[in-house]
């Protein structure tokens, strides 16, 4: 075969919004995965080989690395869908299939309803944190109004 030039693997990966939590993140990271019909577009292959490629085993669900073939992420269940990750696909095609022009772009797909949901919850936080930076409440003051709603009625 010819050598080609893989000029992009395109997938939907929703922009991780900023925030610590460690579920978002796994879930941003979740998304940035590729699937099986993008990687046959990226490396212009059929699925046939595709499948062939691919580092799998029927008796073993997740199989070592294997330079020589082109390793799925972890999978929990043998039902869940071959999923890959772009850097993964780029390696493969450089190193095995000697393509030599090699070039990962990961592209935004519109924002689902939870991410919306999770974007405005974000945004509201971020006003009421700083309303209460601006009001200046500080813990002095927040101990000197219990002491006042602690005391006996007249």
């Amino acid at each position: 075969m010819f050598p080609r030039s893989v000029e992009s693997v395109a997938t939907s990966v929703q922009q991780a919004t900023e925030l610590s939590m460690d579920p978002a993140h796994a879930s941003a990271q979740a998304e940035a995965l590729v699937g099986i019909d993008d990687v046959q577009k990226s490396l212009n292959r059929s699925r046939a080989s595709v499948y062939r490629y691919t580092n799998t085993d029927p008796r073993n669900l997740n199989p070592p690395f294997n330079p020589r073939k082109l390793n799925p992420e972890y999978r929990s269940d043998q039902k869940d869908p071959l999923m890959f990750h772009p850097n993964e696909v780029a390696r493969f095609a450089k190193d095995v299939l000697r393509i030599k022009e090699v070039t990962v772009e990961v592209l935004n797909s519109p924002s689902t309803a939870t991410q919306q949901i999770l974007g405005s919850i974000f945004e509201e936080l971020r006003l009421i944190r700083t309303h209460l930076e601006a009001s200046g409440a500080s813990t002095s003051d927040l101990s000197a109004r219990l002491d006042q709603q602690d005391r006996p009625a007249a």
